[in-house]
């Protein structure tokens, strides 16, 4: 739309305007620390000026996590704070204020995990899954999945007892890892030792008989927070990854939700890249939200089940997989939220608004 309308401009100052707003705007993402002005606080919300970005707005748990800053500013002063929404509550950009200031930390996890680039880490605790280590002041974790085969813990499976004392031994090792997986958001910075060693020429060799757009019988070999592995059955010595978000067409929380180790699964090939084959459950399941126009309607009441809570709302399922957000908004905060939905439990619903094409359904609680 923007390209259209500067394109129609014949006015030389008027399209350099308009191209100067689309590219600000296309610096404006999710994640992104700007500059916030406070305007005005009151006990439920703080509201900023966001210069060219408009009105930003922190409230609920945010709210919460931010009182102690909030509490000696007024109107004017200034303090960076993190974009979580662009089109959040009542149209303002939704902002948290008390994580800005790790944000450069986390966008350097991003950038090592874009690039592929080898970092060093810390091992600094284990648990049974795996390990903890300091990366540049960030909790990184190493899922035992993904250590190096001379670090896996030998005769140790079934023994959890067994695992942690054999991981304990690495505690205050320096190892060479690739960011995998960061999600800022749920504080989740996952690394892979085993990632870190090239591809051997074999298993490119072997990758090189398969194409993007294949359908491929596997077996499921690991799972992690992030998403599941999946070994080739015809080549076994091919293991290649599904990310979370390519598991379901409704968010999943956590991968064995929904998938057990050693199940026989049909994956779809994404990309291959470097001798890395990326695949996906989700491409060869029917997609609801295609249909979702014919049984959903604006002002219908729906029973669904709370999924999940997050910092704005509850996650609501449906029997075909749909899911729904209603927002905490609908009850002043986090804490009244909890008190009137439990998880995993079913209430009745009303549809306030339904948006397809954006895989969005706001809802509210049936008065």
């Amino acid at each position: 739309m923007f390209k259209e309308i500067i394109e129609k401009a014949t006015n030389p100052a008027l399209s350099q305007l308009l191209k100067n707003e689309l590219s600000w705007i296309s610096r404006f993402r999710e994640g992104d620390v700007l500059e916030a002005t406070l305007i005005k606080k009151t006990r439920r919300y703080g509201f900023f000026d966001l210069g060219k970005f408009g009105t930003g707005i922190v409230f609920g748990a945010e709210l919460s996590n931010a009182k102690a800053a909030l509490k000696s500013m007024e109107p004017g002063d200034k303090i960076p704070a993190r974009v979580e929404a662009i089109e959040g509550y009542l149209g303002y950009v939704e902002l948290s204020l008390s994580e800005a200031g790790k944000q450069k930390l986390w966008q350097q996890a991003k950038d090592l995990e874009e690039s592929g680039e080898l970092v060093k880490v810390k091992v600094t605790a284990v648990n049974q899954g795996g390990i903890v280590a300091d990366m540049f002041g960030l909790k990184a974790f190493l899922p035992v999945s993904q250590l190096a085969p001379n670090h896996v813990p030998e005769n140790s499976e079934g023994d959890k007892q067994k695992l942690i004392e054999d991981l304990k031994k690495m505690i205050g090792e320096e190892l060479s890892v690739k960011v995998i997986n960061v999600n800022p958001r749920n504080n989740k910075l996952i690394i892979s030792e085993r990632e870190s060693s090239a591809p051997s020429a074999n298993i490119k060799e072997l990758l090189s008989k398969y194409e993007v757009g294949q359908t491929v019988d596997g077996v499921v070999s690991g799972i992690a927070d992030f998403g599941i592995f999946i070994r080739f059955a015809d080549n076994p010595e091919i293991e290649g990854l599904v990310h979370i978000s390519e598991i379901d067409h409704r968010l999943i929380d956590n991968p064995k939700e929904v998938i057990k180790l050693g199940e026989s699964v049909k994956v779809k090939i994404l990309d291959i890249k470097e001798g890395r084959v990326f695949l996906s459950l989700k491409a060869l399941k029917a997609d609801p939200w295609t249909s979702v126009s014919e049984k959903y309607h604006s002002g219908d009441v729906v029973t669904g089940t709370v999924y999940k809570f997050n910092p704005f709302g509850a996650i609501v399922e449906f029997e075909d997989g749909i899911q729904g957000m209603i927002h905490i908004s609908e009850f002043g905060g986090l804490e009244e939220m909890k008190k009137e939905l439990e998880l995993k439990k079913s209430y009745k619903f009303e549809v306030s608004s339904l948006k397809p094409e954006e895989r969005r359904m706001i809802l509210k609680m049936k008065k």
